[in-house]
């Protein structure tokens, strides 16, 4: 077990400072590493994360004992919480990575020019990128595999409340690292619990770190980017909405609905408002908040949904702006599409949004004016994830408009250069 010890400020800056010098020195030779030997350490690791299951689930029940004992919020708990099923599942996902094109080389346009120069645009890594994140033990194992197929080494902060966990998860990383003669350092995970620490990457461990990836609540992430010295890819909250359009079909309605909301609360894709259609108020809203309601989901709505649905709450202005991450969800009627989107622009925080329609004129101004990082149409807002992407996992999701939006998979984690070849021009 390990235990979480406070240690001086000072031995703290010196400890990330080499963590950091050691990351930047793992850069190089990882960055050339071959396709081949970037899949070999990726299938060794899964391997490990199976072969360690026993290990990491006794590890994670210590750190559950201590979640409970810290009265650790049902939510939280349950993104704290492995299972032989949740263990396969990051194996697999690592494996899923391991299969991914290696972006690095590619070439991603182009072009002639009246000179005769040929000139190619070609992924990069991009660097050093620090992780910081809570409760997932799981980020472990995705951030990891996707800096590492992207050619960065990386540096993982994991929440105190999930240290153990995360600590067994990195061994099988490091141990497949060694297996494919990587630098053990190309993955590295800072020992303490001090929050000082997070300090020192922020600043950026004297420009050793390139890129901060923040994943947890909203005080961490308002810290991170409030503070952060380097580039930032991040979302604050997951504000997610569903619009039942007047031409959706009830059943599907309903399926998505319950789906998007309860499917699992606590994640930042769980939808946390329902727009209906005051269209179809009268055939579709009572079915599917009596969907949701079996389904144990509070329901939080205005008073023209209470007139309807008596056991709603009344809502107050302070739930279109909630990120619940658990069952609850927050109910409005709207005059159509335009007033659908007006309330998605106003109250959004363009994570990810859904329209649930047959009216193809109705989608495509859903698609054209509403400015979120991902639009669905008659899917359910859970599928905002990087492995649903077909991306193999992600680190996170990044509402931003610069680099990165959306699922951060190993795509986004690359930069790029260009290659230029002439035949002896000079520039008049």
């Amino acid at each position: 077990m390990l235990t979480k010890v406070k240690t001086p400020a000072e031995d703290v800056a010196a400890l990330m400072a080499n963590i950091g010098e050691r990351a930047r020195a793992a850069a190089r030779p990882l960055a050339i590493a071959d396709a081949e030997r970037k899949h070999a350490a990726l299938v060794a690791m899964a391997a490990a994360i199976e072969r360690r299951e026993a290990h990491i689930l006794e590890a994670n029940a210590i750190d559950i004992s201590n979640g409970e004992s810290a009265g650790l919020t049902p939510a939280f708990m349950d993104r704290l919480r492995l299972d032989p099923g949740r263990i396969r599942d990051i194996a697999n996902g690592v494996r899923a990575i391991a299969e991914l094109a290696d972006p690095i080389g590619e070439v991603i346009a182009e072009w002639d020019r009246p000179n005769g120069l040929h000139i190619e645009r070609v992924r990069t890594p991009l660097g050093v990128i620090g992780v910081i994140y809570e409760s997932r033990p799981n980020v472990t194992a995705d951030a990891g595999a996707l800096c590492l197929k992207a050619g960065n080494p990386v540096i993982l902060r994991g929440g105190s409340d999930s240290l153990n966990s995360s600590s067994a998860i990195h061994a099988c990383l490091v141990e497949g690292l060694k297996a494919a003669k990587l630098p053990s350092d190309a993955i590295q995970l800072v020992p303490t619990t001090d929050r000082a620490a997070v300090g020192e990457m922020l600043k950026g461990l004297d420009g050793n770190l390139d890129v901060i990836v923040p994943r947890g609540g909203r005080s961490l992430v308002e810290r991170v980017q409030k503070e952060a010295r380097v580039p930032v890819f991040a979302h604050l909250e997951g504000i997610c909405h569903i619009y039942v359009d007047r031409s959706a079909r009830l059943e599907m309605a309903v399926e998505i609905v319950v789906n998007a909301k309860m499917r699992r609360t606590g994640i930042c894709g769980a939808a946390e408002t329902l727009l209906v259609d005051r269209a179809v108020a009268g055939t579709h809203l009572v079915p599917i908040l009596d969907a949701l309601a079996k389904a144990d989901c509070e329901i939080r709505g205005t008073e023209e949904v209470r007139s309807a649905f008596a056991v709603a709450k009344l809502a107050s202005d302070a739930d279109w702006t909630t990120e619940y991450l658990d069952a609850i969800i927050s109910v409005k009627l709207v005059d159509g599409i335009g007033e659908a989107i007006e309330h998605i622009e106003t109250f959004s925080s363009h994570h990810t949004e859904a329209i649930i329609a047959e009216d193809a004129g109705a989608v495509a101004r859903f698609f054209n004016e509403i400015d979120s990082a991902i639009l669905l149409h008659n899917a359910s807002t859970q599928f905002a994830d990087g492995g649903e992407f077909g991306m193999g996992a992600e680190i996170g999701i990044a509402t931003g408009r610069m680099h990165a939006r959306g699922p951060v998979g190993v795509e986004q984690l690359t930069s790029f250069k260009y290659r230029v070849r002439g035949s002896g021009q000079v520039r008049p």
